[in-house]
């Protein structure tokens, strides 16, 4: 094999997050000098003798059990999360499944950010309660009064920030205090923000959560989530990874893989794209709001300034009260390059009507009877894509 132009020990560069992107999970001399690591395709895996089958000393010993294509992955994420250790799982739903039931058990309590993904509630709501785990959710807007709705078995809260459909921010910090200060444990739904934008481990989140299957991957065409953990908590995420019988394809992993090597030019077109738009709407008569946190003079501007270092594509615009469902249904209808469809993340920019009904119980911070769409933008022209909203507007408004 070829070796490394100098040791581990020999090296002095501390790596920044976009040099961990490009190299993060690359050890081209432990694979005849390729820069990429193989796909391996495994089920079964080989021992030189019994005892090694035993011992502990052979790394890999069943391929459900891990490859060099999945811990390329997993080291690739630790090294940009700050974690002990990651998990994968097959979609950004597993992977929150994952890490809820690593540190839940059968009368605990669980509090849940109102604004959170809705099979998230789904999954909280519906399959939690089967194995005697409660479930109540809390107002984003809380702050560190959250911890009046502890209760003595209260183990874990999560969150997500910012809400992916109605974009409001928590105040993050103390409510981790809070959390802390109970002894739970805090896990954070970070898709929107990616690690390059928000690390949650450095500041006291256990697990951090990726639907991998957006950002990262950002080509649209691969399921996966990733689970990251600090060390007090990656056993348990490990443990439970393995009794679950997770697996992800290696073809998906290194397609993950290839994703994250652009993650970080794709998330500043990202969000130039995003603000360009976001700033076009903001003057559109129809238009009430416009919840992009990273847009100067929003609401939650200071407070994004205060936890991120950037922003990712999707955001929510709110019509005026005299918007009807019928308007802005054409105006979606109207659409070319936004197409209609769920998932965001990838190259092409989406659009999807919001419908808050029945999915928040705790809270009531988003415009109020207010019709509302969520945009992600993609990696388009932005000027085309002002000219798309505009056709959409004109059909809507003045046909």
């Amino acid at each position: 094999m070829t070796k490394n132009k100098s040791s581990d020990a020999e090296k002095t560069i501390t790596p920044g997050a976009d040099t961990l992107l490009t190299h993060g999970a690359n050890t081209p001399s432990d694979f005849y000098g390729f820069v990429n690591p193989p796909v391996v395709h495994a089920s079964t895996v080989l021992f030189p003798n019994v005892k090694s089958m035993g011992d502990g000393s052979q790394k890999y010993t069943y391929g459900r059990r891990g490859t060099p294509t999945s811990d390329a992955l997993e080291s690739a994420i630790s090294k940009l999360e700050g974690a002990a250790g990651t998990k994968l799982a097959t979609s950004g739903l597993n992977a929150i499944a994952l890490a809820l039931l690593s540190c839940l058990k059968a009368g605990d309590h669980v509090l849940i950010a109102d604004t959170c993904y809705g099979p998230t509630r789904e999954f909280a709501d519906n399959l939690l309660p089967r194995y005697g785990i409660s479930v109540s959710y809390f107002d984003p807007m809380v702050g560190a009064e959250i911890a009046d709705q502890f209760l003595d078995t209260t183990k874990a809260v999560f969150l997500e920030s910012p809400g992916s459909l109605t974009m409001e921010l928590i105040d993050l910090d103390p409510v981790i205090a809070a959390a802390k200060a109970k002894g739970a444990k805090v896990l954070m739904d970070n898709t929107w923000a990616t690690p390059l934008h928000y690390q949650p481990l450095k500041h006291g989140v256990d697990y951090s959560i990726h639907a991998a299957t957006k950002y990262i991957v950002g080509h649209s065409d691969v399921m996966i989530g990733t689970v990251a953990a600090n060390a007090k908590s990656y056993p348990d995420l490990e443990k439970t990874h393995g009794w679950l019988g997770l697996h992800v394809a290696p073809d998906d992993i290194y397609l993950a893989l290839r994703g994250l090597r652009t993650l970080s030019v794709r998330l500043e077109r990202h969000e130039r794209n995003a603000l360009a738009v976001a700033q076009w709407l903001q003057e559109r008569p129809q238009v009430d709001d416009v919840l992009y946190p990273a847009l100067p003079g929003s609401k939650s501007h200071n407070l994004w300034k205060s936890c991120f270092t950037g922003a990712s594509g999707l955001f929510t615009f709110a019509f005026g009260p005299d918007v009807t469902n019928a308007q802005r249904t054409l105006f979606l209808d109207r659409l070319e390059l936004f197409g209609l469809g769920f998932s965001w993340g990838g190259f092409e920019s989406l659009a999807i009507p919001v419908n808050l009904k029945d999915i928040r119980t705790a809270s009531n911070n988003h415009p109020q009877g207010r019709l509302m769409v969520r945009l992600h933008v993609g990696l388009e022209d932005p000027q085309d894509l002002i000219a798309d909203l505009q056709n959409g507007f004109a059909a809507a408004f003045e046909g």
